[in-house]
């Protein structure tokens, strides 16, 4: 029986709960980075082309929800449920969302109190600033148009509302039938995209129209757009796949299975060779992007984090190949 090829994933272990929100840094000159966000109250920072553990931030007392880099790496910043957000520079801060300005300088919270904070990091002792209530428990923030926007999205509620930083009013909302579980700008301020119940969706993030709507076939939680020619997105939820489609016609390009649970969590690295998603398993997979598909149950062993030769253990056959991980090709 001829055999599918199949996308083999560099399996990163080291967190004991579901991870639940993942974010690269830009490329530096020492590479760039991914961290983790888990339920394990442990943030973690890994290589972010190869996987390999760098360090484990401690701290956090409850499960952290939400993490983020600055444009350097050189900060990191973690919201947990034990209501502090908790840079490496060692502040505290209320509420479990968070998101770094593009200039590192400010952080924006926001959680279950309805309300966005705005700190000064070169002022760790001033009070934030606060915007206008949200109607109601923050779910996700990010900045746009170089920290002149704000939007969210609510845990219990649809849509996307964008904030004007000067005002601290709501300009204007993106509707969505179901709360929006994840939102992301792409890297090149073009578009802002949402996972909301089974969609994915495009936004103008300049005029703020609708550009591209696409039914999912099951339940989001999150999706992401590759970044360097935007051809591409990945989106990922509850029936535990990863399904890679073209972002202009929509059509399925791959489907990848490994995960042992819902996929809570998806982002392309920035420069879209790979993409990473965290699970309900406790597991971050990085996967190399192409339109490889995966049709049945095989999965990939797990791997030291290095770039190089993979196994393949296969369920229903008594051999095992090996691929290159950097081509996804078969060796033997």
């Amino acid at each position: 029986m001829e055999k599918k090829r199949v996308a083999v994933p560099l399996v990163c272990h080291g967190h004991s709960r579901p991870v639940v929100d993942l974010s690269y840094s830009p490329v530096t000159p020492d590479g760039f980075f991914l961290i983790s966000a888990s339920k394990d109250s442990t943030p973690m920072l890994r290589n972010g082309e190869t996987g390999d553990w760098v360090g484990t931030f401690e701290g956090h007392k409850g499960a952290v929800w939400s993490c983020c880099l600055d444009t350097n790496a050189l900060r990191a910043a973690s919201g947990s449920a034990d209501f502090t957000a908790l840079p490496v520079v060692l502040i505290l801060f209320s509420s479990p969302i968070l998101s770094l300005g593009q200039d590192t300088n400010f952080l924006l919270t926001g959680g279950v109190e309805k309300v966005l904070r705005i700190y000064d990091l070169n002022r760790p002792d001033a009070p934030p600033r606060e915007v206008d209530k949200s109607p109601g428990s923050i779910r996700t923030v990010a900045w746009l148009h170089s920290d002149q926007t704000i939007l969210s999205s609510c845990t219990d509620l649809g849509g996307v509302r964008l904030w004007d930083v000067r005002t601290g009013s709501i300009e204007r909302t993106l509707e969505t039938k179901s709360p929006v579980t994840s939102a992301e700008v792409s890297q090149d301020g073009r578009y802002i995209t949402t996972a909301d119940g089974f969609s994915v969706k495009f936004w103008d993030a300049n005029h703020f129209g609708l550009v591209k709507s696409y039914d999912m076939p099951c339940t989001v939680e999150s999706a992401s757009l590759e970044p360097k020619y935007g051809v591409k997105f990945v989106a990922g939820g509850e029936d535990m796949w990863l399904r890679v489609f073209d972002f202009h016609t929509g059509e399925e390009i791959a489907c990848n299975k490994g995960h042992h649970g819902p996929v809570h969590c998806v982002r392309f690295s920035p420069g879209g060779e790979t993409y990473a998603s965290g699970s309900e398993d406790g597991t971050i997979r990085i996967w190399q992007t192409g339109s490889l598909t995966h049709e049945d149950n095989n999965e990939a062993m797990t791997t030291n984090g290095s770039i190089g030769k993979v196994k393949v253990n296969y369920d229903h056959c008594d051999q095992i190949e090996i691929y290159n991980i950097s081509t996804s090709e078969l060796i033997y």
